[in-house]
Protein backbone atom coordinates (compact mmCIF):
# COMPACT_ATOMS: atom_id res chain seq x y z
CA UNK A 1 0.00 0.00 0.00
CA UNK A 2 1.40 3.40 -1.01
CA UNK A 3 1.68 6.17 1.53
CA UNK A 4 -0.36 9.33 1.14
CA UNK A 5 1.13 11.76 -1.43
CA UNK A 6 4.07 9.44 -1.95
CA UNK A 7 4.70 10.65 -5.49
CA UNK A 8 3.78 14.29 -5.06
CA UNK A 9 5.73 16.85 -7.02
CA UNK A 10 4.13 19.80 -5.24
CA UNK A 11 6.94 21.99 -3.86
CA UNK A 12 7.05 22.58 -0.10
CA UNK A 13 6.60 26.36 -0.49
CA UNK A 14 3.39 25.83 -2.47
CA UNK A 15 2.03 23.46 0.18
CA UNK A 16 2.91 25.97 2.91
CA UNK A 17 1.00 28.60 0.95
CA UNK A 18 -2.01 26.26 0.69
CA UNK A 19 -1.82 25.61 4.44
CA UNK A 20 -1.73 29.32 5.20
CA UNK A 21 -4.69 30.06 2.88
CA UNK A 22 -6.70 27.20 4.41
CA UNK A 23 -6.02 28.40 7.94
CA UNK A 24 -6.72 32.05 7.04
CA UNK A 25 -10.13 31.03 5.63
CA UNK A 26 -10.84 29.59 9.08
CA UNK A 27 -9.70 32.71 10.94
CA UNK A 28 -6.05 31.97 11.69
CA UNK A 29 -3.45 34.72 11.85
CA UNK A 30 0.17 35.37 12.90
CA UNK A 31 1.89 32.49 11.09
CA UNK A 32 5.39 31.21 11.84
CA UNK A 33 7.22 28.63 9.73
CA UNK A 34 10.65 27.23 10.28
CA UNK A 35 12.79 24.23 11.01
CA UNK A 36 14.30 23.22 14.29
CA UNK A 37 16.11 20.07 15.40
CA UNK A 38 15.16 18.13 12.28
CA UNK A 39 11.52 19.18 12.45
CA UNK A 40 9.35 21.52 10.44
CA UNK A 41 7.52 24.04 12.61
CA UNK A 42 4.14 25.58 11.90
CA UNK A 43 2.68 27.93 14.50
CA UNK A 44 -0.34 30.19 14.24
CA UNK A 45 -3.08 31.84 16.25
CA UNK A 46 -6.69 30.82 15.88
CA UNK A 47 -9.76 31.27 18.08
CA UNK A 48 -7.68 33.01 20.73
CA UNK A 49 -5.34 30.05 20.95
CA UNK A 50 -1.73 29.72 19.87
CA UNK A 51 -1.13 26.39 18.13
CA UNK A 52 2.07 24.62 17.16
CA UNK A 53 2.63 21.65 14.89
CA UNK A 54 6.01 19.94 14.60
CA UNK A 55 6.59 17.56 11.71
CA UNK A 56 9.67 15.31 11.82
CA UNK A 57 11.75 15.80 8.70
CA UNK A 58 13.67 13.00 6.99
CA UNK A 59 17.43 13.05 7.19
CA UNK A 60 20.18 11.61 5.02
CA UNK A 61 22.12 10.91 8.22
CA UNK A 62 19.48 8.71 9.83
CA UNK A 63 18.13 6.79 6.87
CA UNK A 64 21.07 6.75 4.49
CA UNK A 65 18.71 8.18 1.88
CA UNK A 66 19.96 10.26 -0.98
CA UNK A 67 19.11 13.95 -1.31
CA UNK A 68 16.32 13.40 -3.86
CA UNK A 69 14.50 10.89 -1.67
CA UNK A 70 14.79 13.21 1.33
CA UNK A 71 13.28 16.06 -0.69
CA UNK A 72 10.48 13.79 -1.92
CA UNK A 73 9.69 12.63 1.62
CA UNK A 74 9.71 16.22 2.85
CA UNK A 75 7.20 17.18 0.16
CA UNK A 76 5.05 14.19 1.13
CA UNK A 77 5.05 15.10 4.82
CA UNK A 78 4.01 18.68 4.10
CA UNK A 79 1.11 17.35 1.97
CA UNK A 80 0.17 15.05 4.86
CA UNK A 81 0.18 18.03 7.26
CA UNK A 82 -2.15 19.88 4.90
CA UNK A 83 -4.47 16.86 4.87
CA UNK A 84 -4.46 16.64 8.67
CA UNK A 85 -5.32 20.32 9.01
CA UNK A 86 -8.13 20.04 6.43
CA UNK A 87 -9.58 17.04 8.27
CA UNK A 88 -9.39 18.73 11.67
CA UNK A 89 -11.03 21.91 10.41
CA UNK A 90 -13.75 19.95 8.60
CA UNK A 91 -14.49 17.96 11.75
CA UNK A 92 -14.87 21.23 13.69
CA UNK A 93 -16.99 22.87 10.96
CA UNK A 94 -19.21 19.78 10.78
CA UNK A 95 -19.69 19.89 14.56
CA UNK A 96 -18.27 16.41 14.98
CA UNK A 97 -15.86 17.80 17.58
CA UNK A 98 -15.23 21.13 19.26
CA UNK A 99 -12.19 23.19 18.27
CA UNK A 100 -10.34 22.71 21.57
CA UNK A 101 -10.99 18.96 21.50
CA UNK A 102 -9.60 18.55 17.99
CA UNK A 103 -6.55 20.78 18.43
CA UNK A 104 -5.91 20.03 22.12
CA UNK A 105 -2.48 18.44 21.80
CA UNK A 106 -1.22 21.41 19.75
CA UNK A 107 -2.40 24.26 21.98
CA UNK A 108 0.58 26.18 23.35
CA UNK A 109 0.44 26.73 27.10
CA UNK A 110 2.67 28.12 29.82
CA UNK A 111 6.38 27.59 29.33
CA UNK A 112 6.00 27.52 25.54
CA UNK A 113 5.05 23.85 25.66
CA UNK A 114 1.92 22.27 24.27
CA UNK A 115 -0.82 20.34 26.02
CA UNK A 116 0.47 17.28 24.16
CA UNK A 117 4.02 17.86 25.42
CA UNK A 118 2.66 17.73 28.96
CA UNK A 119 0.00 15.03 28.65
CA UNK A 120 1.27 12.42 26.19
CA UNK A 121 4.12 11.20 28.45
CA UNK A 122 1.61 10.72 31.29
CA UNK A 123 -0.80 8.50 29.33
CA UNK A 124 0.91 5.11 29.89
CA UNK A 125 1.09 5.71 33.64
CA UNK A 126 -2.55 6.89 33.79
CA UNK A 127 -3.68 3.78 31.92
CA UNK A 128 -1.59 1.54 34.18
CA UNK A 129 -3.21 3.03 37.28
CA UNK A 130 -6.69 2.82 35.78
CA UNK A 131 -6.44 -0.97 35.65
CA UNK A 132 -8.63 -2.50 32.97
CA UNK A 133 -9.85 -0.35 30.12
CA UNK A 134 -13.28 1.10 30.83
CA UNK A 135 -16.19 -0.29 28.81
CA UNK A 136 -16.78 1.39 25.46
CA UNK A 137 -20.30 2.31 26.53
CA UNK A 138 -19.93 3.44 30.11
CA UNK A 139 -22.23 5.50 32.34
CA UNK A 140 -23.94 8.32 30.49
CA UNK A 141 -23.19 6.85 27.04
CA UNK A 142 -25.77 7.42 24.34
Amino acid sequence: MRRYAERTAVPVDRTRSEIEKLLERHGARSFVYGTTNGQALLAFEMRERRLRFLVPLPSTNKTGSNENSVKAETRRRYRALLLVLKAKLEAVDSQIVQFDEEFLAHIVIEGNTTVGDRMVPAIPDALKHAGALPPLLGPGAP
